[in-house]
Order: structure tokens, then C-alpha cells, then sequence
């Protein structure tokens, strides 16, 4: 049994804004940075075994202070990045609201690709993959994953039997911390959003 805390990265000036997908150079703002900083006190009652990020920067300087305390790495693994928006990237969400494609994106998300990107579905494989690997990696251990919201997100409504469709029912803040336990006899979701 492998218990996973999923940890949305602190706030950015983005948050809220634009879609900034994959985009380099998206760092913590100053109320992210705080954030950040008192994750180490906020996750003090589980005993963490190991740290993986997503390669962006925002989830690496997230993860970088509980890193320090712990005296553990932070793995990155691309697994755990943020959905590849493909055009929608960069674009505010004033202007996304304007598009066809984008509206239907957020009613059948299941089925509709961002324009040269992935569609959700795949993004949730490759993280549900990923954390049924450190699950076996790290069997009777506490892994802490630090990822992005719709990644949480689909994470989550994989392991609660719920279609991505309906994934926006589930809410994760910046710096939030959801917990899911993987058995052998299978998931269980036992804290979401917490922040």
C-alpha cells in the first residue's frame, strides 16, 4: 500500500488567467513563494519517502522547501507535467472563452484534443501510469507528488471511477494537498483540495 500526497503547485501570476500549459518560465509569485514555504509545516504529520515533480519550474520551487527539510531529491519526471494545451498555450482565458474548441473542450473534455496538444484522457494515463509505478517502487511508503491541477484533477476522478468529463466538479487550489492510498485490493480517495 502506497499513500500519495498530490500537491498542486503555489499560486502564479497566471493562475486564473492564461493557459500556460508547458510554457518555460512560469515561476511562483510572491503569494506562491509563501505557500511554498509553509508546506513543510503543513505536511509534518506524514513521514515522506520520497519527492517527484513535474520538470516545470513552478512545481519544482514548490517542492523545493519541503525537499530542504527533509533532506530528500526532487525526482522530476514528465509524467507528472502539466497537460500539453498545444496553440491554447500562452492564451489568456478571456480569449479562449471566444473559441468553438475551447468551449467544447470544458463540456466533453474526454474526446476533444487542444490543438496540437493531448487530449485529457491521455494526459490522465500518463499520470495514473506513473503513480501505479511508484506505487510499486515505493510499496508501504509515502511519496509526495507535486503536479498541476487538471493532472491532479484527472488523477483523482480515475481512482473515484468518475469520467473526465465531469472533472471540474473537483476542485485544487495552489499548494493544495490531496491524499489517494493505492492497495493491492484497490484506490482510495482520503482527502481532496486541502489547503
Amino acid at each position: 500500500m502506497t499513500t500519495f500526497l498530490l500537491i498542486r503547485h503555489g499560486m502564479t501570476d497566471a493562475v486564473g488567467k492564461t493557459i500556460t500549459g508547458r510554457l518555460p518560465g512560469v515561476h511562483l509569485n510572491e503569494v506562491g513563494q509563501k505557500q511554498a514555504d509553509d508546506l513543510p509545516s503543513r505536511l509534518r504529520r506524514w513521514k515522506i519517502d520520497a519527492i517527484y515533480s513535474s520538470p516545470l519550474e513552478r512545481t519544482l520551487e514548490t517542492a523545493a522547501p519541503v525537499a530542504r527539510r527533509l533532506g530528500l531529491n526532487v525526482m522530476k519526471s514528465e509524467a507528472l507535467s502539466e497537460v500539453d494545451f498545444g496553440e491554447w498555450s500562452g492564451m489568456t482565458l478571456d480569449e479562449l472563452d471566444q473559441r468553438p474548441d475551447w468551449r467544447l473542450y470544458n463540456t466533453f473534455r474526454s474526446s476533444t484534443r487542444a490543438p496540437g496538444g493531448e487530449l485529457a484522457t491521455e494526459a490522465q494515463t500518463r499520470m495514473v501510469e506513473q503513480l501505479t509505478r511508484y506505487s510499486r517502487q515505493h510499496p508501504e511508503q509515502i511519496v509526495a507528488v507535486f503536479s498541476h491541477a487538471d493532472t491532479i484533477r484527472f488523477a483523482l476522478a480515475h481512482f473515484l471511477g468518475m469520467p473526465t468529463d465531469l472533472m471540474h466538479r473537483i476542485e485544487i487550489r495552489p499548494a493544495s494537498i490531496s491524499v489517494i492510498r493505492l492497495a493491492e485490493w484497490g484506490p482510495q480517495v482520503l482527502l481532496m483540495n486541502a489547503t
